[in-house]
């Protein structure tokens, strides 16, 4: 049986977290080469290790124009094309009412989640291939609106709209883009944010989300793996312009 990202060149952003990696290994065991895109060098050398010779590490704001320029670049010297692109990096911000809301935070925020999403489609679409594909990971935060997640919530939604332009536009190409959506995560991302929401909310905000997601429990990162190679591989051929919920039913 035939791997479905044989020969296949990734990029994936965000790629020392814990989805990040968990999708590396999974593309790297279906035939793909990848390489892997994060701020942190401490966290990615051990990644590259891990992970053997046909992964290739960058170091890179996702926010910034010359620096994404130079892992696309990367990218392209190393494997010679690029099939896949994973826009993956992420970050949280802060909880607080409006008036009291961290204009920093906010502008990390969106410069994260969505100028990196855009600088990453716009600096490495003029180079894939036909029938390649762009995925970006977005949340379930984006289908609804939350008191207080004024950074996070806003930018998730705003990645959906980029997707929508960028799928329209690349769809002569034959290149699909696509969104996920993921709902809560195992992961020290979430244990994070919910930390800090557990002190807004008066309560255990794991025990909280546990409620509110049907299945009433957290996703595992090897799980959202498995529906972004979905997105990457030609079982997608006809799946472009759409928002895959890998949420728990917790949209519905």
């Amino acid at each position: 049986m035939s791997r479905a990202l044989e020969g296949k060149a990734c990029i994936i952003t965000g790629g020392a977290g814990s989805l990040g990696a968990a999708t590396a290994r999974l593309f790297l065991a279906e035939g793909a080469r990848v390489l892997l895109v994060d701020r942190s060098a401490e966290a990615l050398a051990p990644l590259a290790t891990e992970l053997g010779p046909n992964v290739a590490v960058q170091i890179a704001d996702v926010s910034d124009a010359a620096q994404t320029a130079t892992y696309v670049a990367a990218a392209l010297e190393r494997f010679g094309r690029i099939d896949v692109l994973f826009s993956n990096a992420g970050n949280f911000g802060s909880v607080a009412p409006i008036a009291e809301y961290s204009d920093a935070d906010f502008d990390a925020v969106w410069a994260v989640h969505v100028r990196g999403a855009y600088l990453a489609a716009k600096h490495a679409s003029p180079h894939m291939t036909t029938g390649g594909s762009i995925i970006i990971t977005s949340s379930v935060a984006a289908t609804r609106g939350d008191p207080g997640v004024y950074g996070y919530i806003t930018a998730k939604h705003a990645q959906t709209g980029l997707m929508r332009c960028l799928a329209k536009e690349l769809a002569p190409r034959g290149i699909r883009v696509n969104t996920i959506h993921p709902g809560p995560i195992d992961n020290g991302f979430q244990a994070n944010v919910e930390k800090g929401l557990s002190a807004e909310l008066g309560r255990d905000a794991t025990a909280f989300f546990d409620e509110l997601i049907p299945l009433h429990r957290h996703g595992r990162p090897e799980e959202i793996a498995r529906s972004v190679l979905y997105l990457a591989s030609d079982q997608s051929s006809f799946t472009t312009g759409a928002m895959l919920m890998v949420d728990g039913g917790m949209s519905v």
